[in-house]
């Protein structure tokens, strides 16, 4: 499956666009993680706890979003965009928004 962010593949032709596909992830964070990513957000550091994550929820939308594509007789996915959200009361959940538009290029 080609993914890319631009509306073209370069090198190749877009044969058939078959529709938008989206693919979201929402994780919670817990406490202790919280909590210690808070005290090295204080002293300067890296919050290893939020970027991994982060990129778990990244691969699980990637996913969905691939297999959303399969499912309509994709062999790539064109424009895709990224978006990244804050939930909860306190912030405690993170979101993962994938999106672009499943095409056939040949």
């Amino acid at each position: 499956m080609i993914l890319t962010t631009t509306p073209n593949v370069e090198g190749q032709r877009i044969k058939e666009y078959l529709g938008v596909v989206a693919g979201e992830a929402i994780l919670g964070t817990n406490f202790f993680r919280d909590f210690f990513a808070n005290i090295r957000d204080i002293v300067g550091g890296r919050s290893g706890a939020y970027e991994k994550e982060l990129r778990r929820a990244r691969e699980i939308a990637f996913q969905e979003i691939q297999e959303e594509a399969l499912r309509v007789g994709a062999n790539a996915i064109v424009g895709i965009d990224l978006d990244y959200e804050v939930m909860g009361e306190t912030g405690s959940m993170l979101m993962v928004s994938v999106s672009g538009t499943a095409v056939r290029v040949e």
